[in-house]
């Protein structure tokens, strides 16, 4: 479930309470109240999840870019030394090699560089929205501590263990 619309359903929860006479204290449903807590903290994981998979993209890329660059310069000194076997001319099929080769290795430069600029992209994304999150969760604890509920309204009641 997304963050958001839990952070939602925790306002609204909170807007349907009823309140305390003569104090800022209201009263809240327990039970949909550490519900909506409880599953809070299953959705709070999945943004990290994502996060890693943005991250696990970035190298996956890198990877595939370091794959492309050694089979074009694979193919780059195949090339050459067919050069050299069919026309005899070393020289130049040396010159030649020596281009596809700088041509490979500006390539995978450029994809690197691409991949790492994707990456950066999506990060900086996510980390926009995890900080726009965590504004809203962190507002909605200021509202509620701004309101002086106490903390056992709000916290999990505790088990008492029997000897």
């Amino acid at each position: 479930m997304d963050i958001l619309h839990l952070v939602d359903r925790l306002e609204e929860l909170f807007n349907e309470s009823r309140p305390i006479p003569l104090t800022h204290n209201v009263i809240v449903d327990e039970d949909r109240f550490l519900d909506i807590i409880d599953q809070m903290r299953i959705s709070i994981p999945e943004e990290v999840k994502k996060a890693q998979q943005v991250y696990s993209q970035k190298d996956r890329i890198l990877a595939q870019a370091q794959e492309e660059a050694n089979r074009t310069l694979v193919l780059a000194r195949e090339k050459a030394d067919q050069l050299v076997e069919k026309d005899g001319l070393a020289q130049e099929a040396q010159k030649r090699a020596g281009q596809i080769i700088e041509q490979a290795r500006m390539e995978a430069e450029n994809i690197k560089v691409g991949a790492d600029q994707y990456a950066l992209d999506s990060l900086l994304k996510l980390n926009m929205e995890l900080e726009r999150v965590m504004t809203q969760v962190r507002n909605g604890i200021q509202m509620l501590e701004e309101k002086n509920i106490p903390p056992s309204v709000c916290a999990a009641p505790t088990r008492q263990e029997t000897p």
